[in-house]
C-alpha cells in the first residue's frame, strides 16, 4: 500500500510539472491559434476580394442583362448597370471586368474587357446563355413553329448509376488515414522527447540514490511513465473537447451550418473512422513509444545528453510514418498485413486496415493483445533495470550502452 502511495506520489509531481509548463500549454493551445488564424484570415482576404472578383453585366439591352443576372446570379455585380461606371469601378480595381451583351441584326454579341481572364466558371456560364439566346434568335427568325423548335432541341441522353456514397465514403477514408498517422506521428515524436529528456535528465544525479532508498525503482518507474502518460491522455481529451465546441460553434453559425449540411455525410465517415478502436491502438502505440523513450532516457552516459536520448524513438517513429505512404492506396498488401502484427508499427498499420475496412474485429484484437503483451513485457524489463541504468555512472555513449548490451546478449 504504502509503494502504491509512493507511486502515485511520483504520478501526480510528474504530471503537475509537465502541464504547468510553458511548453504544454502552448503545445495545447498551437492548433486552436493556427485554426483560429487561418479561418480568420481565409474570412478576411474573402471578403476584401469577393468585390474586384466580380463582373458587372451592362448594355444598351436591359431586357438581355436581366436574363442573364436570373440565370446566374453569382460573381456578379448587380449594381453597376452602364458603361462608364463599370469602368470607372474597373479602375479602382472594385470589379474584375465587365460584360456586354448586344443583339445585332439577329446576331447575339458579348464583349468582356477587364483587368483578368474570365474564370473557366463564369465563362462556361456566357458561352451557355449566349448559346441559348442565338438559338431562340435563329428560331424566330425562321419562323419555327413551337413543336419544331422542341424537335430541334432534342438532344441525347446518358444515365450514370453510381453509388450516391461511393465517392463520399472514398474522401473519408483519404482524409481519415491521413488525420490518424499523422495524429499518431506528432504525438509519438513529442512526447517521445519529453519523456527521454525527462529521464535523463535525473540521470546519475544524487537525488536518485535518495529516492531509491526510500522506494523501489520500478514503482519510481512506473509513476513516472504514468504521470506521462496522463499528460498524454489530457492533451487528446483537451483536443476532442475543443473540436466538439468548435464544431458546435460552426453548427449555430447560419452560413457554417449550411456548409457543414452539405458535407455532413463526408465529417459523420471521418468521425466514425477515428473515434473507434483506432483510439485505442493511438494509446498502446503513444505507450510503446514512452516506454522505449524512457529506456533510452536511462541509457544516456549523462544528463547533459538528454538531448539525444530520443534519436533512435524518434527514427523508429519516423519509419513507421514515412513507411504508409507507399501502401496508403494498397492496403491489402501483404508488408501491411505482416506490419499490423508488428509492435510500434501496428500503430499505424492496423489503424489504416480498419480505415479501409478490410480487416475483421478478430484480427483487429489478436493485433491489439500482442502490442498489449509487449507493453507489459517492456515494463517489467525496464522496470528491472531502471535502478542500475539510472546510478551509472560510465562515459559510454547511447549507441556504446545499446551495441554492448546486445552482445551481452
Amino acid at each position: 500500500m504504502k509503494q502504491m502511495l509512493k507511486t502515485w506520489i511520483v504520478t501526480a509531481e510528474t504530471y503537475l510539472r509537465q502541464i504547468k509548463s510553458w511548453s504544454f500549454f502552448f503545445m495545447i493551445i498551437g492548433p486552436f491559434l493556427m485554426l483560429g488564424l487561418t479561418l480568420g484570415i481565409s474570412y478576411i482576404s474573402a471578403n476584401s476580394a469577393s468585390s474586384s472578383q466580380e463582373i458587372a453585366v451592362v448594355g444598351t439591352q436591359p431586357v438581355l442583362r436581366r436574363q442573364f443576372i436570373a440565370q446566374h446570379p453569382t460573381e456578379l455585380n448587380t449594381k453597376i448597370t452602364t458603361v462608364a461606371a463599370a469602368k470607372k469601378a474597373l479602375k479602382a480595381n472594385h470589379l474584375a471586368g465587365y460584360l456586354t451583351i448586344t443583339t445585332t441584326e439577329d446576331q447575339v454579341n458579348a464583349v468582356y474587357r477587364g483587368n483578368h481572364s474570365l474564370s473557366k466558371g463564369v465563362e462556361a456560364q456566357v458561352q451557355n446563355f449566349l448559346a441559348k439566346t442565338q438559338q431562340l434568335t435563329n428560331y424566330q427568325a425562321a419562323k419555327l413553329t413551337p413543336k419544331q423548335q422542341v424537335q430541334l432541341q432534342r438532344t441525347p441522353k446518358l444515365t450514370q448509376h453510381i453509388a450516391s456514397k461511393a465517392g463520399t465514403a472514398n474522401l473519408a477514408k483519404t482524409i481519415s488515414f491521413w488525420l490518424i498517422v499523422t495524429m499518431i506521428y506528432i504525438i509519438l515524436i513529442t512526447y517521445a522527447s519529453i519523456t527521454a529528456q525527462e529521464i535523463a535528465s535525473e540521470k546519475g544525479t544524487k537525488i536518485m540514490e535518495i529516492i531509491f532508498s526510500s522506494t523501489t525503482a520500478t514503482s519510481y518507474f512506473v509513476g513516472k511513465i504514468t504521470g506521462i502518460l496522463l499528460v498524454i491522455i489530457t492533451q487528446i481529451v483537451i483536443y476532442l473537447l475543443g473540436g466538439w465546441a468548435i464544431y458546435a460553434w460552426a453548427l449555430s453559425r447560419k452560413g457554417l451550418h449550411a456548409m457543414i449540411a452539405q458535407y455532413q455525410s463526408l465529417i459523420d465517415g471521418v468521425l466514425h473512422n477515428l473515434l473507434n478502436l483506432n483510439l485505442l491502438y493511438l494509446f498502446i502505440g503513444v505507450v510503446l513509444f514512452t516506454l522505449l523513450a524512457a529506456y533510452s532516457g536511462a541509457l544516456v552516459a549523462k544528463a547533459e545528453d538528454a538531448s539525444k536520448a530520443a534519436q533512435p524513438v524518434v527514427m523508429l517513429g519516423m519509419v513507421g510514418f514515412f513507411a504508409t505512404f507507399p501502401f496508403q492506396n494498397n492496403l491489402d498488401a501483404l508488408p501491411v498485413k505482416i506490419m499490423s502484427y508488428i509492435p510500434f508499427l501496428s500503430s499505424y498499420f492496423m489503424p489504416m486496415r480498419i480505415i479501409n475496412g478490410t480487416v475483421g474485429l478478430g484480427t483487429q484484437w489478436l493485433s491489439l493483445v500482442i502490442a498489449l503483451i509487449t507493453t507489459g513485457l517492456m515494463s517489467w524489463g525496464i522496470g528491472h533495470q531502471y535502478q542500475h541504468l539510472m546510478l551509472q555512472s560510465d562515459s559510454q555513449t547511447l549507441w556504446q550502452h545499446l551495441l554492448n548490451r546486445r552482445r551481452r546478449n
